[in-house]
C-alpha cells in the first residue's frame, strides 16, 4: 500500500468523511473583504481550510486558479501547501493539474508537484500512454490519479469512442487497474454526473482502488446515486469532490462559516448512503 493510500484511509477514518474539498479560488468570486489583498488566493484558501479541515478527507487545490496569477499565484499555491503540511499534516493534498506530456517533461512536472509543493497525489491525463506517465508512477509513495470518465458534458466525444467492443474510458480503467498499478498507487477520475459509468468502473477495478469523483452540486451530480454506484464493499473507496458549492456558499464576510455549513451538510449526506 502506498503512503498516500495509508494517509488517505487514516484521514477518512479519523474524520468519518469521503469529502474532498477543492480549493479553486476564483478572483471574480472572492468576498469583498479579501478580494483586493495581495495574498487573496492564499487567504481565501487558508480560511476555507481552517473552517472545514475536520470535515474533509483531502484538500484538492486546482493549479490553474493559482497559475493564472503568474509567479505570485504559484508562490501562494506553495504557501497553501506549506500551510497544510504545517497545520494539518494528516490531511492529504491532491494537486489537480491533469498534466499530459512526454516522459522527460513529465519528470519536471512530477518534481514540481512532489518535491517543490510536496503534495501527496496528482491528477494526470493518460492520452500519451504509460511510457509518458511513468515518471509519475515511479513515485511509489504518491497517488497517481488518472482521468478516466470525466464529469464535463462533452466527455463522451472521445471517452465513449469504441475500440474492440469497449469504450475508451473502459479501456483506460482496465489498463490502469491491471498494468499501471504496480505500486498500488493509482486512482481513477470518474464523474458523479455519470453514475452508470461510475458503477461499471467500480465493478471492473474492484474494491481496492480509490476513485476521485468530481461533479457534485454545480455540475449536476447527485449524492445518493453517486455513493451507491462508486462505493466499495466497505462503504469507502472514494474521494467525492466538491468545490464551488462549498467555497461560494456565502459571498459575504461569513464565507468561511458558510463553507463549513455546506461542507458538513454534504459530508453528512454522503455518510447516509455509505
Amino acid at each position: 500500500m502506498s503512503d498516500f493510500k495509508s494517509k488517505l484511509e487514516a484521514c477518512i477514518t479519523a474524520h468519518d468523511s469521503l469529502l474532498c474539498i477543492g480549493l479553486d479560488p476564483d478572483p471574480t468570486k472572492l468576498p469583498a473583504t479579501i478580494a483586493s489583498g495581495p495574498d487573496r488566493l492564499f487567504e481565501f484558501s487558508q480560511a476555507i481550510i481552517d473552517a472545514t479541515h475536520d470535515l474533509a478527507c483531502a484538500f484538492k487545490p486546482n493549479s490553474a486558479f493559482y497559475e493564472s496569477a503568474g509567479a505570485d499565484g504559484i508562490a501562494q499555491l506553495h504557501k497553501i501547501c506549506t500551510y497544510l503540511h504545517d497545520h494539518h499534516p494528516d490531511i492529504p493534498i491532491v494537486l489537480d493539474f491533469k498534466r499530459a506530456d512526454i516522459g522527460n517533461t513529465n519528470e519536471h512536472y512530477a518534481r514540481f508537484a512532489f518535491e517543490y509543493l510536496g503534495v501527496d497525489a496528482v491528477t494526470v491525463n493518460p492520452y500519451l500512454g504509460r511510457e509518458a506517465i511513468q515518471p509519475f508512477l515511479d513515485y511509489a509513495d504518491k497517488g497517481i490519479i488518472v482521468l478516466c470518465r470525466t464529469s464535463n458534458p462533452g466527455a463522451g466525444e472521445f471517452q465513449d469512442l469504441e475500440y474492440g467492443g469497449k469504450k475508451l474510458y473502459q479501456l483506460v480503467a482496465e489498463r490502469v487497474a491491471t498494468e499501471w498499478n504496480g505500486h498500488n498507487n493509482c486512482l481513477l477520475v470518474v464523474g458523479a454526473t455519470y453514475p452508470d459509468e461510475l458503477a461499471w468502473v467500480r465493478q471492473t477495478v474492484g474494491d481496492d482502488m480509490f476513485l476521485l469523483v468530481p461533479g457534485l452540486g454545480a455540475q449536476g451530480g447527485a449524492v445518493e446515486p453517486t455513493i451507491k454506484a462508486g462505493r466499495n464493499a466497505a462503504g469507502s473507496g472514494m474521494l467525492i469532490n466538491s468545490s464551488r458549492e462549498i467555497l461560494y456558499a456565502s459571498g459575504g464576510a461569513d464565507f468561511a462559516a458558510g463553507a463549513r455549513a455546506k461542507a458538513q451538510a454534504i459530508r453528512d449526506e454522503i455518510n447516509k448512503y455509505r
